[in-house]
């Protein structure tokens, strides 16, 4: 028997009509036809009455239209189901976070957990956020690392995943001095900024949360960058003024490289969040969710 029989034979029983079907089908009728009959020799019965117009289902074929809805959905979840037979035997844990937690926050955050827990191999994929999204919807990581907004609701925001907080940042305009210590390019009108591109959550967060504010000061974009380290240096090098996270610039603000460029109702709380799907990852997986969970 060929899977593709069910659902030539599914096609079939949704239009009821063969000629729709192949097409449907991307088939030649006589072809389709041929398939339909190859299925029903297979199964040992009619279940196609074509004697009627449109063709309707025998009530054989009735019975065999739900066993080959059942029969197509599990074959879909077979991948699924085998990533995660693979994975609950699997010591490796595998982690993707957005390169500028990856610099900073994640190093301290691990190595504070691996003095209450023991951790086993670790996999780690840094990139920006939407693929860091990306990652987990394929299956390819087990968690996400990533700042995150009430206001802003991305990807892994929904009921398909779990999340839990493990740190707090601080988005803050910054620019480089001035010779009086005052910041080179203040937040006023045309002043250069370096933006971050569309696939950064960062850019979301500040996107939402000072979009039609900003709008009022026609900021020249002057760079545009994925990376929150890369906005960084070209901050330090006097480009422009850029949002960071704190935890990326506490160095440079403390030994005055750089400074705020605006006040403090110009900066962005932010939770650092882990994320994991629902459903069960594995026994080393769902050991670390609880260590972090209990921490």
């Amino acid at each position: 028997m060929n899977f593709i029989w069910l659902e030539d034979f599914l096609a079939l029983a949704d239009t009821g009509n063969f000629s729709r079907a192949a097409e449907r089908r991307h088939s030649s009728q006589p072809a389709f036809s041929r398939r339909i009959r190859a299925l029903e020799e297979w199964v040992g019965i009619e279940l196609i009455d074509r004697s009627r117009q449109p063709a309707e289902l025998t009530e054989a074929g009735e019975w065999f239209r739900g066993v080959a809805q059942q029969l197509l959905a599990r074959i879909s979840r077979l991948p699924d189901d085998a990533r995660r037979m693979s994975e609950a035997s699997s010591e490796t844990l595998r982690l993707a976070s957005t390169h500028a937690l990856s610099f900073t926050f994640l190093p301290h955050w691990l190595r504070a957990l691996e003095a209450d827990t023991t951790l086993g191999p670790l996999q780690l994929m840094s990139d920006v956020l939407q693929r860091c999204e990306g990652l987990m919807q394929q299956g390819k990581v087990q968690f996400v690392v990533s700042h995150a907004h009430p206001e802003v609701q991305g990807t892994l925001d929904s009921d398909t995943y779990l999340s839990t907080p493990i740190g707090e940042d601080r988005l803050i305009p910054v620019s480089m001095p001035a010779a009086e210590g005052q910041p080179r390019f203040p937040l006023q009108a045309a002043a250069p900024v370096l933006r971050y591109s569309e696939e950064s959550g960062l850019q979301r967060i500040i996107h939402t949360i000072f979009g039609h504010r900003l709008e009022s000061f026609a900021l020249q974009t002057v760079f545009t960058a994925h990376l929150a380290s890369v906005l960084r240096t070209m901050v330090l090098d006097g480009r422009g003024l850029a949002w960071l996270p704190r935890s990326l610039v506490e160095d440079d603000l403390s030994k005055g490289l750089l400074v705020t460029a605006a006040g403090e109702e110009w900066c962005i709380p932010v939770t650092i969040k882990l994320y994991r799907e629902r459903d069960f990852a594995g026994k080393a997986a769902e050991g670390f969710w609880c260590s972090v969970v209990e921490t």
